[in-house]
């Protein structure tokens, strides 16, 4: 599920474009060199960011070794160099850029002028870990990202590469540390997390911490790979060495603090009782919609639109004899139905994902009726990793490396299997994964006519909205037509949406309660108590970022009903599906403006 604050790029090591496909930007285009800088200057700061995409090699490798500093200079350099990219890129004149590359420019002023409102606010990510105004939450923080990024990203071949992870297990305490002081920094200014956020990061860090250095996924994956690698047993001993001395003592200190701070915390869920609470959910709705939405006109939107897709779930559940109680009662029967619920064991989750990457092969065949090109990568589903799964969103994706190197991944959470009942699985793989996340960002890495800095860049509303239309997408190619009760399915994950609108700004604009929050997605659409809380806790955690899905995927539909319209027997999905995908991840008011340009085009 990437987004904005996923924007990366950095300052030297140029060497690692050249090695890659040239872009997407004319040879003759100002732009070009610019952004072939700006993704460089953004590598640099993030250079987990490297690793991810792949380009931690070459001119890039020191990256390999290195992470993100989050120390109040690492901050302030991020601020210096947003404001600088935005500086450079204003003096590129618009008017003489060719249609694609000003599409190109205005998703990065967009982004990058977000994250200078959120720069403003001298607490939480401050617009380097997105919307959060938590620096350590369940969701947020390097005690919770780091282990897995090492264990799944930073690939393992050679010595250097098992030395670059002894670097960067060193970096991970300095991580640590810096996060601890900012901790206190934004306690000092008001700014800290409910009660209920800092138990559930306290479940977590306790994880994180292995009593011992034997037991922490940080040493175990570095003598296991090592070792499969014929690379002797001195990396486990330097790993244990680091843990003992470093890592351990600096997780002792985040998880005191935590718990300092956790004596002190109110229950009070949004973000409405911070210092400029209502300001930052104006700017944190802003970033992660791409619109200009009020709370109160996104709040009435979920209503309206829930409202639709409850009366077509009623009518379904009726085709089914499900008659008697409320949409949410009977959706809520479906949930114990003993047919639809996988065994809450080792054996049964893994059925579960057998059951997921099934769905995920079935829909491929259907594509090719709907794109005119799909992409070059493989794709599979796996299970949250249950060191992180209580805290974890309930299902997301993470892209594939730019090289192919890395499958791109789905991940559900079987935290409680009960919450996955087989009939809601299917809609999730096709927003996660095909047609969805993994067609989307795919077609985006693998596409000739964009930058590296666009590549890696990326719009909640845009992504999510798309994920979403996915699952429209996937019931119209057929996808359902066999199995009526996930189609059910699918229009309860539509409905889930839409009263996420509700729910996010009801918590952060309307001070409802996490308890509130929780049981009306109960009542509404029967939702698993479980399920509801990570995602109601989420939302307080990710401030916005919950409205982008349905906003995007109005503003998708809304196109493709214009383009029906004006086009008539002359509209082909596919060149529609061309069109909205050609220029990779941008604000909904890009999309809306390139779509108005095509249209044109075609009527002429």
């Amino acid at each position: 599920m990437l987004d904005r604050r996923q924007l990366l790029a950095s300052a030297s090591a140029a060497g690692a474009l050249l090695a890659l496909p040239r872009v997407a930007l004319a040879d003759d285009s100002p732009l070009a060199p610019l952004f072939d800088q700006f993704f460089q200057e953004r590598l640099r700061q993030r250079p987990e960011s490297a690793t991810q995409l792949g380009l931690d090699k070459g001119a890039n490798a020191d990256l390999k070794s290195k992470l993100s500093d989050e120390s109040d200079a690492g901050r302030a350099a991020e601020r210096r160099l947003t404001d600088s990219q935005l500086t450079r890129l204003r003096a590129v004149d618009r008017r003489r850029l060719t249609p694609p590359d000003q599409a190109s420019y205005d998703a990065v002023v967009y982004s990058l002028e977000s994250a200078a409102a959120l720069h403003r606010f001298d607490f939480g990510g401050g617009g380097t870990a997105g919307s959060s105004p938590y620096v350590v939450s369940q969701l947020t923080g390097a005690y919770q990202a780091v282990p897995d990024f090492l264990d799944t990203k930073h690939s393992i071949e050679t010595a250097a590469d098992a030395d670059a992870y002894l670097a960067r297990l060193a970096a991970f305490a300095v991580q640590l540390d810096d996060q601890t002081a900012r901790m206190r920094h934004d306690a000092g200014e008001g700014v800290t997390p409910p009660d209920f956020i800092y138990d559930l990061a306290l479940v977590q860090l306790g994880k994180t911490r292995s009593p011992t250095p034997d037991g922490s996924l940080l040493v175990a994956s570095l003598a296991r790979r090592a070792a499969a690698k014929g690379l002797g047993d001195r990396y486990a001993a330097n790993a244990a060495k680091l843990y003992s001395e470093r890592i351990g003592p600096a997780l002792d200190r985040q998880i005191a603090e935590a718990k300092r701070l956790r004596a002190k915390a109110v229950h009070d869920a949004g973000v409405w009782r911070l210092p400029e609470g209502a300001a930052f959910y104006a700017a944190a709705l802003h970033d992660t919609t791409t619109t200009r939405y009020s709370p109160a006109e996104v709040h009435q939107l979920g209503l309206d639109q829930a409202r639709d897709i409850s009366a077509r779930v009623d009518a379904l559940l009726k085709a089914q004899g499900l008659t008697t109680g409320t949409v949410g009662e009977r959706l809520r029967a479906l949930y114990a139905e003993p047919s639809q619920l996988f065994a809450n064991t080792d054996a049964g989750k893994a059925e579960a994902i057998a059951y997921c990457n099934a769905r995920l092969a079935q829909i491929r065949p259907l594509l090719p009726g709907a794109f005119h090109r799909l992409p070059p990568y493989r794709f599979e589903v796996r299970r949250v990793p249950p060191q992180t799964e209580a805290g974890a969103a309930s299902a997301f994706s993470q892209g594939p490396a730019i090289d192919g190197s890395r499958p791109g991944l789905v991940y559900i959470n079987l935290h409680d299997s009960a919450e996955w009942p087989r009939f809601c699985l299917a809609t999730t793989i096709y927003h996660e994964g095909l047609p969805g996340h993994q067609l989307e960002g795919g077609l985006a890495l693998s596409n000739p006519h964009l930058s590296l800095l666009r590549k890696s860049m990326g719009f909640s509303a845009y992504a999510e909205g798309w994920a979403l239309y996915a699952e429209q997408l996937a019931d119209e190619l057929g996808a359902y037509d066999a199995d009526p009760l996930s189609r059910i399915g699918y229009l309860k994950f539509q409905l889930f949406r839409a009263n996420r609108c509700v729910v996010d700004t009801g918590l952060h604009a309307m001070r409802w309660s996490r308890e509130q929050a929780i049981q009306y997605f109960v009542d509404q659409e029967g939702e698993a108590p479980g399920f509801a809380a990570r995602e109601v806790e989420r939302y307080c955690t990710n401030p916005g970022q919950a409205c982008s899905y349905k906003l995007g995927h109005t503003m998708i539909v809304g196109l493709r009903e214009k383009a029906k319209a004006q086009l008539g027997a002359k509209f082909d999905i596919k060149d529609f599906h061309d069109t909205v995908l050609a220029n990779g991840r941008v604000p909904l008011e890009v999309l809306e403006r390139a779509t108005g340009e095509w249209l044109a085009g075609r009527a002429g």
